[in-house]
């Protein structure tokens, strides 16, 4: 077979035995969304289920993942002015009975910590020691208002200490009844900011720079378009008194809150009793906010880019930028092969690329292709006997956009180009930025696609029992319980009221409410959700 052929052959997956497609499949995202999503989860090696019910282990592929979006974000935290401390795992109780709104919020959620030593049970095993019980139960670390709050109390005292602006990346608990892996456990990644101001509109402002670090995260970064907005009263932050978030569309239509920013006034100083003298020597509580992203932005990830042959990573967050895998038969074209391999590596990596060269022994190079795509290496370059001959190299795209009515044939020659090697090697850059704007291009094409402008309870019916759903702009002016009432028959929420400057073609202007009839202002995003 010639190598131009069996090129051919392993790109369109390889039939033979030795493939590396026998034992792992994915679901067709059309067939089961559900099961495709965590098949992703699986196959691309991101995240296990753990021993501890409803917790996970991330992967060294996810796990690097999570470190890219760090990276990302704490740049731009810095870049605001923020600072990185860290807090206690544990809390007093006490401590979540100050804020009555907060402690409600979460009172359900909370994992608490009542003994501190174990002793032998006699028969080889260990029980709870009853005569180590806490004074005072703990509660571990659900969100850390509370904490930070009490020990912001000691930290402020004059208007000089003023703003106070921290970060803390950590992990969080929330005793979660039903899970799903990123996107839903009792234990997660997390960064919570918290600060503190002089002022209400010195608070409001932070509250809208960091919703805006995050659509600018979301977007750039991500690839994912977001609608920004405020929350309604009934979807708020537990102690806050304005929410907002970036809400982003899934491949099923549903919508994913992909962070939050929210106001929370003088709630947590009054009930800490932080104060600050102001520059006429009076006494004042400090206004507040607090923001957070989690690990479920990694969810987001894999639910708005991914496709039936797995994993799809923007650029701006693989560890790995570009795969080399050797072709070879012989001894002799193995060295050479690997000698070429070794030089773009050496190329790659000085322009600041993520690269590796697959040099897996006993793995046909069908299989290798296969393994990576499942993984979302965004190129991959393939270098054989006929390449060096040719002084040229093979790049490979994880993915093109598509063209309605091409043919496979057609989509799988888009996804590979044979180059000069100088010039392939010059060109890795700017397609790796390309394949970056794409994938924004493509998300944002399949929210407008799925986005409709509503006016009256028929549309909306149709819209969510017949047509598939999305988001849908509606004009809305019902109680917390038509919220809930709207909920329960068509599972479907206010996912936000969007700020200005966002609103499809017909979205603008003031209305009628599509359930109550009322006047309404302006309209709200509304969808089903993760």
């Amino acid at each position: 077979m010639s190598e131009q052929k069996q090129k051919n052959q392993q790109q369109s997956g390889g039939k033979g035995k030795g493939n590396g497609n026998d034992e792992r499949k994915i679901t067709p995202r059309a067939e089961d969304y559900s099961r495709w999503y965590l098949d992703i989860v699986r196959e691309a090696q991101l995240a296990d289920h753990s021993a501890v019910r409803g917790c996970m282990v991330i992967r060294p592929n996810g796990y690097s993942i999570w470190e890219k979006m760090q990276r990302e974000l704490d740049e731009r935290f810095k870049a605001t002015g923020h600072v990185n401390a860290y807090f206690p795992l544990f809390i007093p109780v006490s401590f979540l009975s100050k804020e009555a709104q907060h402690v409600e919020g979460f009172a359900k959620e909370c994992a608490v910590v009542t003994h501190y030593r174990l002793r032998s049970n006699g028969a080889g095993g260990v029980e709870v020691d009853p005569a180590s019980k806490l004074e005072e139960p703990l509660i571990v670390r659900p969100t850390s208002e509370t904490i930070i709050w009490n020990t912001y109390k000691e930290w402020i005292q004059s208007y000089r200490d003023l703003p106070l602006l921290i970060n803390q990346w950590a992990n969080v608990v929330r005793w979660e009844m039903r899970t799903r892996l990123f996107l839903r456990t009792a234990e997660f990644l997390w960064q919570e900011g918290h600060t503190a101001h002089a002022s209400e509109q010195e608070a409001l402002e932070e509250t809208h720079r960091m919703l805006e670090v995050y659509r600018d995260f979301a977007e750039n970064v991500m690839a994912m378009p977001v609608v920004r907005g405020a929350k309604t009263a009934a979807e708020r932050f537990a102690g806050a008194v304005e929410s907002f978030s970036i809400e982003a569309m899934m491949q099923d239509g549903k919508a994913l809150q992909a962070g939050t920013s929210h106001y929370l006034g003088q709630n947590f100083a009054r009930a800490f009793d932080v104060t600050f003298q102001n520059k006429l020597g009076q006494r004042e509580l400090v206004y507040a906010t607090s923001w957070g992203v989690s690990t479920r932005l990694i969810g987001a990830l894999i639910m708005t880019h991914s496709d039936d042959t797995g994993l799809v990573l923007p650029p701006k967050l693989a560890s790995t930028h570009v795969v080399i895998v050797p072709i070879y038969k012989t001894d002799e074209e193995k060295a050479k092969v690997y000698a070429e391999a070794d030089w773009v590596q050496a190329e790659l990596k000085a322009q600041g690329l993520g690269v590796q060269v697959d040099r897996r022994e006993g793995m046909a190079p069908g299989a290798k292709y296969f393994d990576w795509e499942m993984k979302g290496v965004p190129l991959r370059i393939e270098i054989g006997p006929k390449d060096l001959e040719n002084k040229s190299l093979c790049i490979a795209r994880r993915f093109v956009l598509e063209i309605p009515g091409e043919d496979e044939k057609a989509t799988r020659s888009r996804k590979k180009a044979f180059l000069p090697r100088a010039e392939a090697v010059a060109r890795i850059k700017p397609i790796l930025d390309e394949m970056q704007k794409q994938l924004y291009e493509r998300a944002l094409a399949f929210r407008t696609k799925r986005t409709r402008v509503i006016d009256s309870m028929a549309e909306y019916e149709k819209f969510f029992k017949e047509d598939g759903g999305g988001f849908a702009w509606v004009h809305w002016a019902g109680t917390a319980e038509d919220e809930e009432g709207m909920a329960k028959k068509y599972q479907t929420s206010i996912r936000n009221i969007p700020l200005d400057g966002q609103a499809p073609a017909g979205a603008e202007g003031p209305g009628t409410c599509i359930l109550t009839g009322k006047p309404s202002l302006r309209r709200v995003v509304m969808a089903e959700s993760y």
